[in-house]
């Protein structure tokens, strides 16, 4: 290393740490910041309302086991105690002998045995019906979660906090784990209370009141630990979220090469270490306050606790109750506070799961609003703040192929949150048989155009019409149906290579139009060269998965689309992987197919344009020139500079 090497590297500043992720608006406050214990407690029913509902709707056999158990089990709770106050009162009458005693209380004896015996039968059953309804709940909340952002319109994706609320609502679905045992535990506890203070009163009506001052302490402290907990989570889940895509970034093997080749080893390691030091920073400054919670709960439950002793005593020894009649009592107690003790535990418990379950449904609320709605719309709708209306309303108008033209009129649409519109006026008329080329700068809204036209996006201002039908008023899977899309960055599917090309879509029985597609892109002899051909797993990470280059990849993404035979075929840079024979092959094909449809191609290689009937240049969003090949080559304009720089390279 040289001198000027050695001094450069002692200047070099350090490496910057994660910044500090902060927002505004109604996600980045608290929804628990402000709530009182009372409003605390009494989200307890509607939690487990809602719980009730979930589990009914998904497995109503497994609910009404469940339920039965616990009743049974209250049932056999007050049995014992009963017969346990029986037994009691004979062992304990000294009129007769250890025999007449033990004889007397033998029928007793037998019924607690059999109240013993079912408590524990009902105990085993209802585990059986919770193993049965917790993983259906998880699957049913996890799918929830999913459809709802698949099904969430596209521009909802770009709004602030989705992320950051989707990541919240991943946490309620983790939860779900233990929700059904939470509240199965927390239901159990309640009957098996009920029915010991029931008995507890009968013997003397003072012990009950002290039993619940002995709880309340602890079910405040357990409910305000849960309110801290929660707190803390809230303030991690921005940190959280990118702590997880860092992690996925760093840890796919795809990235692996860009990783170390560009000595981002290091810095990647200690970007993780601070986000990691971060969260758990949070979690340790709330440490010291769950403590003094848990110390406060743990010290005036204690002194209640001795009271509740000592007047059990002072009943017993003042002859306010019989001896007979105390013993059960003790018994009695120790039931009841082990049920409070469960009760507030498992409340507890409950609250804190709910406070996820309701980040989980406020978000596939959310997701809700922003869904398509179906029905009449507006022919002319109004510009949308999109802060207030994220979802337009779709129409329920089919279209199906041919498409003999689809139109642009005055088109605007501007992204969520951006001050100027990606797509700013532009008229436009494509005829079935034309290839049309889109060329600009970066962010000259090339690709926001594409999904115009595809109607992922519908436009804040004028009209896109698909033979002559407003694409607002238009069910959008039918449209879906008729369009291809190869995006700049396609998916890489953990799927077959047959379910690559296909999409979970076949259109025959056999695999002779998967071969077609195949051959199209040249990719025949790759796909034959695979472990098991077209049922190949295309995925390394898996073991038995295999592996493709880039270029092979994007000539898989080509095939999915002509493998559809669309309507509407948009190539996004279709060949920017492949090698020139390769590229060549593919506008072969795109020049063949093209008289069936309508092909719409955005590319930076303006070489490739050559094939198009008519090109178009965007810049800010608007078209400013546009014509054939060989008229806009010799306008002097920009796209006759563009080739002119790409020529000179």
């Amino acid at each position: 290393m040289t001198s000027t090497d050695t001094t450069n590297e002692s200047t070099s500043p350090p490496s910057p740490p994660p910044a500090e992720i902060t927002y505004s608006g109604q996600y980045s406050i608290n929804p628990m910041a402000e709530a009182s214990f009372g409003r605390l407690c009494s989200r307890l029913p509607s939690v487990l309302g809602r719980i009730a509902r979930m589990a009914w709707r998904i497995d109503r056999a497994a609910v009404i086991v469940l339920m039965s158990c616990k009743v049974a089990a209250g049932v056999a709770a007050a049995v014992l105690l009963t017969g346990t106050a029986h037994t009691m009162q004979a062992l304990l009458d000294t009129s007769g002998t250890v025999s007449q005693r033990l004889h007397q209380a033998l029928p007793a004896l037998v019924v607690v045995a059999l109240a013993a015996g079912l408590a524990r039968v009902c105990s085993a059953v209802s585990q059986y019906a919770e193993c049965r309804l917790t993983p259906q709940v998880n699957a049913d909340a996890d799918i929830a979660l999913v459809e709802a952002v698949l099904n969430v319109e596209a521009s909802a994706l770009a709004t602030d906090g989705f992320s950051d609320r989707q990541e919240a609502a991943e946490m309620g679905v983790i939860r779900t784990h233990v929700m059904i045992t939470d509240a199965s535990r927390f239901l159990s506890a309640l009957v098996k209370l009920v029915t010991a203070c029931g008995v507890l009163s009968v013997l003397h009506p003072l012990m009950f009141p002290l039993l619940v001052l002995t709880v309340v302490p602890t079910g405040l402290g357990a409910l305000l630990s849960a309110r801290v907990d929660y707190e803390v989570h809230y303030g991690n889940i921005r940190d959280r979220n990118v702590k997880g895509m860092t992690r996925w970034w760093a840890t796919t093997p795809k990235y692996a090469d860009e990783v170390r080749a560009n000595s981002m080893i290091g810095y990647l390691s200690f970007w993780y270490r601070c986000l990691s030091h971060r969260i758990t920073r949070r979690t340790l400054t709330a440490a010291p306050r769950t403590l003094r919670i848990n110390l406060t709960a743990a010290l005036i439950g204690g002194v209640c606790l001795t009271t509740t002793w000592a007047g059990l005593a002072w009943l017993t020894s003042t002859g306010r109750i019989p001896l007979a009649i105390g013993a059960t009592a003790v018994v009695a107690v120790q039931t009841t506070l082990a049920a409070l003790n469960q009760l507030v535990t498992n409340g507890a418990a409950v609250f804190h799961t709910s406070l996820y379950l309701t980040d989980m449904q406020a978000f596939l609320d959310h997701a809700a609003t922003c869904t398509p709605q179906r029905g009449t719309v507006e022919t002319t709708p109004p510009l949308r703040d999109k802060t207030v209306e994220p979802a337009p309303r779709r129409g329920v108008v089919r279209v199906s192929a041919p498409v003999q033209e689809i139109r642009l009129e005055d088109v605007v649409y501007r992204y969520p949150g951006k001050d100027k519109p990606a797509v700013d006026g532009i008229s436009l008329t494509l005829r079935r048989g034309e290839i049309l080329a889109i060329v600009g700068d970066n962010g000259a809204g090339k690709s926001t155009l594409t999904r115009l036209l595809t109607g992922i996006y519908l436009a804040d201002k004028g009209r896109v019409t698909w033979n002559g039908i407003d694409l607002a008023e238009v069910d959008p899977d039918s449209v879906w149906e008729c369009t291809a899309l190869v995006p700049q960055i396609f998916a890489q599917w953990p799927l077959r290579a047959r379910e690559n090309v296909t999409l979970g879509q076949p259109r025959t029985h056999d695999d002779a139009a998967v071969w077609e597609a195949i051959d199209a892109v040249g990719m025949r002899e790759a796909i034959e060269e695979l472990p098991d051909g077209l049922d190949t797993l295309l995925a390394r990470e898996v073991f038995g998965g295999a592996e493709l280059s880039g270029g092979q990849w994007q000539r898989i993404a080509c095939s999915r689309a002509l493998y559809r035979k669309p309507p509407l075929l948009i190539l996004d840079e279709p060949t920017s992987q492949m090698d020139p024979r390769g590229e060549h092959d593919m506008f072969e094909e795109v020049k063949a197919i093209a008289g069936d449809r309508i092909t719409v191609m955005v590319t930076h290689r303006l070489e490739n344009t050559k094939i198009a009937d008519r090109i178009l240049v965007t810049q800010h969003g608007r078209v400013i020139e546009q014509g054939r090949y060989d008229e806009l080559v010799h306008t002097g304009g920009t796209f006759a500079e563009l080739l002119a720089l790409s020529n000179d390279r």
